[in-house]
This record gives structure tokens, C-alpha cells and sequence, in this order.
């Protein structure tokens, strides 16, 4: 028996062996990347489908009677200082968009898909939310959401 000859087809057995593992964990990790993108995909289509949710929707319709941010920031801060329903309708669009912002934050979700689907809305929503939030609550009430904007500014 030659050891050189031994030597020689073990390490070509091991360097095999080397190849096969390397090969499945590359494998593995794409699995695990494609896992994730159709796990972030599948609450993406649910999240954003609760924005046709009738209790959004009451939201939204109720937001767009306002034609200008100062006419949502004196309407909201009446509401907020009288505790009417219209004040807790409204905020379902800001706890929409401040849960959206917090799964982001947490990278639950993909800015760029973000950016894609809501992206100038969004811009535009907290431009309009932001004097009605600032006069009822004063600075600094959904810090995601604002911080959201403005990754996306």
C-alpha cells in the first residue's frame, strides 16, 4: 500500500466533502432568503390590505373632507379636545401608518417596497398630519411615522 496514493484520495474525498457542504449551505441560505422574501410578501398583502378595511376606509373618507392641513388641524384638535368619535377614526390612519413605520423599523418590511407602494402618499399624509398632531398633541407624537417620512424624503 503507497500512503502517498492513501494520502491522495482522502484529500480528494475530504475536498468532495468540502464542496458537497459548501454547496448546501449556499443552497440553505438562498432557501432561507427566498423564505423571507415570501414571508415579508404575504404581510405585505396583509397589511396593506387592511387599508381597504371599512374602518380605514371611514378614516380616509373622513381625512379627505379636509382640503388643507389647517383645516384638519383645527377640525382634529377640536375633536381631540372634546373626545368626539371623529378624533378616534382619525387615529386609525396614524396607527396604521406609525405600525407600518414600526415593522419597518424592525425589518418586517423593505423600504423600497414601502417607497413603491405608498411612497409620495405617505410623504403627503404626514405633511398634512403634522400641524394637526403638533397643535392636539404637541412634537414628537408618532416618531415612526414622522421618521419613516423621512427616510423616504
Amino acid at each position: 500500500m503507497d500512503w502517498a496514493e492513501v494520502t491522495a484520495i482522502a484529500t480528494s474525498i475530504l475536498a468532495l466533502g468540502l464542496l458537497g457542504a459548501f454547496g448546501a449551505a449556499i443552497f440553505g441560505a438562498q432557501q432561507v432568503r427566498e423564505a423571507r422574501k415570501s414571508r415579508e410578501a404575504q404581510m405585505a398583502a396583509e397589511f396593506f390590505r387592511r387599508w381597504n378595511e371599512e374602518s380605514l376606509v371611514e378614516a380616509r373618507r373622513l381625512f379627505a373632507r379636509f382640503k388643507s392641513a389647517e383645516e384638519l388641524r383645527d377640525a382634529f384638535a377640536a375633536y381631540v379636545a372634546a373626545d368626539a368619535p371623529e378624533a378616534y377614526v382619525l387615529y386609525r390612519e396614524l396607527d396604521f401608518f406609525e405600525q407600518l413605520a414600526a415593522l419597518e423599523s424592525q425589518g418586517a418590511f423593505d423600504l423600497e417596497l414601502i417607497k413603491v407602494l405608498l411612497g409620495r402618499t405617505l410623504i403627503e399624509r404626514w405633511e398634512k398630519w403634522w400641524p394637526a398632531l403638533h397643535q392636539a398633541h404637541g412634537p414628537g407624537v408618532y416618531p415612526l411615522f414622522e421618521g419613516l417620512v423621512r427616510k423616504l424624503s
